[in-house]
């Protein structure tokens, strides 16, 4: 979308928009960490956006501070300047930037950004979330649901599995508390979460399916950390989602009305 009021960077903008509770709720509880943490995270997208638009003419975009928020929320602990700087580099550029900026990036760069300090620094821990701080994903989800910048489908296919799970006892409430957060600020990006309506569905609940899987049988695990992995996974399965979806409506399509 090019013309008129639905830009890419009008997406972007209601994107923050969406994600004002969470974030505010986040500083609040968080303090003066939390703020040189995401003050950190914006610098670095903001030095590399300037240095892909100074190379290839490519404009910088404001979902640059979904990112930055997306890693400095779910980064691991006590990582130091120095580390955050090489994680964020390498998400940003080899995740978003390579592939011609925002909207044209197949995984989230913040997902990207912290599966490599995930899997590069594995002896720092993740971090937890006050209560409120995980009930901010709701309005969250809400505003971006309203909006039209989050994909209902996704939230409710999610939704269906998280519930069977939590019936059935399998699902703790930091895991959802995490999960929930990593689905707002992940999974349901519009440009890497699936775009058919059954991609979608299934998406979700693939996503929830493998938090409550890793949950059960990753001993050790920490709950960002699975809600990290299983959105990296469920990023890359999109596509397939997609490609699925249509090969069913084609098929379905043939059988009513024959080949053409």
């Amino acid at each position: 979308m090019t013309r008129g009021l639905w830009t890419r960077e009008t997406v972007a903008l209601l994107l923050l928009a969406a994600y004002l509770p969470l974030m505010l709720f986040w500083l609040w509880f968080g303090g003066a960490g939390a703020l040189a943490q995401l003050g950190l995270a914006l610098l670095v997208v903001a030095v590399w956006h300037l240095v892909f638009m100074l190379v290839r003419a490519q404009p910088p975009s404001l979902a640059a501070i979904s990112t930055a928020l997306a890693i400095a929320m779910l980064a691991p602990e006590g990582l130091g300047a120095f580390r955050m700087v090489l994680g964020i580099s390498f998400g940003v550029v080899m995740g978003e930037l390579v592939f011609g900026g925002w909207g044209r990036n197949v995984v989230h760069p913040a997902t990207v950004t912290l599966s490599f300090l995930g899997f590069g620094f594995p002896g720092f821990g993740w971090p937890g979330f006050d209560d409120p701080v995980a009930w901010a994903a709701i309005p969250a989800a809400l505003i971006g649901v309203a909006t039209g910048v989050m994909p209902l489908a996704l939230f409710a296919g999610a939704g269906v599995v998280a519930i069977a799970a939590v019936l059935a006892g399998v699902l703790p409430d930091p895991v959802i508390f995490a999960g929930g957060i990593a689905l707002v600020l992940l999974v349901a990006d519009p440009v890497t979460s699936p775009a058919t309506q059954l991609g979608r569905v299934t998406g979700g609940a693939l996503y929830a399916a493998l938090v409550v899987m890793f949950a059960m049988q990753w001993t050790g695990a920490a709950p960002v950390q699975i809600a990290v992995a299983a959105a990296l996974l469920t990023s890359l399965v999109a596509p397939l989602l997609d490609e699925a979806a249509l090969a069913l409506w084609v098929a379905q399509r043939r059988r009513r009305h024959g080949r053409t």
